[in-house]
């Protein structure tokens, strides 16, 4: 029988050290991170030289444009999350899986299994998308796995006897749906009996990327204004949690019409308006937050970040959120009323046999 699998592989520039990996991707499930494993081989020379080699876990958090540091001013944060030491081997229990224990038997008695645990509370990998004309590292955060040879593990590795290689953190939508976001908000007027009141509903909390929203308005002008126009709009909420400042919204997906308007006093107007967000439409513009590889073009909007507690949200570099905002316009005088309902956009954990069927397969 042959047993297939899909692996990644990377050498070092002197050939001297190579790294085998079965996934780039890491699922976080708020409470738990899947562990991250490979298998490191070594040249010959470097087992009779007994090197020491170390593996590890680094996340890179860029909150700055490289273009904008000066001397002794760095935007960006290099931390070393997990670090161990694989050869000469540490006396560890590591419980292997089988990939690893058939490429060990494939690769030899200079092949060495690692397995690394990412701490929960680490950051989702997220990017902020920047202008094609921009060729400078994107602010984001982003994961390597790092193999290197020196004395220590905290010794200065050199580029030619160092692996690199980008992994992802990723969360998946929930199995269950939450409650039906709902809003009323109401709005009197000075000298102006009466007021207006615009009801939101939403058709579910949990979204997948790509997937209509249908967004359920009810507007009841129990008020002597006229509203002019309605809008919605779907918003991205980006928190850089470095900075006090750190936060601001872009619009990824608006919808406004003036179907049903204008709404004198006394009348009520129901209407149901669709949203789409992709990052389709939203390519060109600078700031949006994606998944954790700008150059993948299968890339799509950053999924929403979920939390355990908000004890733990300073631990998280960039904080994606999204909501849907409803505006209605009644004029120069009358100003304007607003209501907003947050949502989940994330993507659906893909089945174990969709997996499979997706990867390119090589024979082990």
């Amino acid at each position: 029988m042959v047993v297939n699998f899909k692996v990644f592989k990377k050498c070092a520039p002197n050939n001297m050290i190579t790294l085998y990996m079965n996934r780039r991707e890491f699922v976080d499930s708020v409470t738990q991170v899947e562990p991250i494993d490979g298998i490191i081989v070594l040249d010959d020379d470097y087992v009779r030289q007994n090197r020491k080699i170390f593996v590890q876990l680094v996340c890179n958090f860029r909150y700055g444009r490289e273009d904008d540091e000066m001397i002794g001013l760095r935007f960006q944060k290099e931390l070393t999350l997990v670090s161990q030491q694989v050869c000469p081997p540490q006396k560890q229990d590591i419980q292997l899986t089988k990939m690893q224990e058939r490429l060990l038997k494939k690769l030899g008695s200079n092949a060495f299994p690692f397995v690394m645990q990412m701490p929960t509370s680490s950051p989702a990998s997220v990017m902020l998308q920047q202008k094609a004309s921009d060729e400078s590292q994107p602010c984001g955060v982003q994961y390597f796995v790092k193999i290197f040879t020196g004395e220590n593990d905290c010794d200065r590795s050199h580029r030619r006897s160092t692996i690199n290689l980008g992994i992802r953190k990723v969360q998946y939508a929930p199995t269950k749906q939450g409650m039906q976001p709902c809003t009323v908000v109401r709005k009197d007027f000075l000298l102006s009996p009466g007021e207006l009141e615009l009801e939101v509903t939403l058709d579910k909390q949990l979204y997948h990327h790509g997937e209509k929203i249908s967004v359920n308005i009810c507007v009841r002008n129990n008020s002597n204004k006229v509203v002019k126009k309605v809008k919605a709009m779907v918003q991205q909420g980006v928190d850089v949690v470095l900075f006090q400042n750190g936060q601001f919204r872009n619009t990824i997906a608006h919808m406004e019409t003036s179907e049903g308007c204008p709404l004198n006093p006394g009348s009520s107007l129901q209407k149901v308006m669709y949203l789409v967000p992709t990052l389709v439409a939203n390519c060109d513009r600078a700031g949006i937050a994606v998944e954790g590889d700008i150059k993948r073009k299968d890339t799509a909007l950053a999924s929403t970040t979920l939390i355990a507690s908000q004890d733990a949200r300073d631990a998280f570099g960039i904080i994606v959120s999204y909501a849907v905002k409803v505006k209605l316009f009644l004029g120069a005088l009358g100003g304007e009323l607003c209501a907003e309902l947050p949502f989940i956009l994330m993507h659906p954990k893909p089945s174990r046999k969709a997996q499979l069927e997706a990867e390119a397969s090589i024979e082990a």
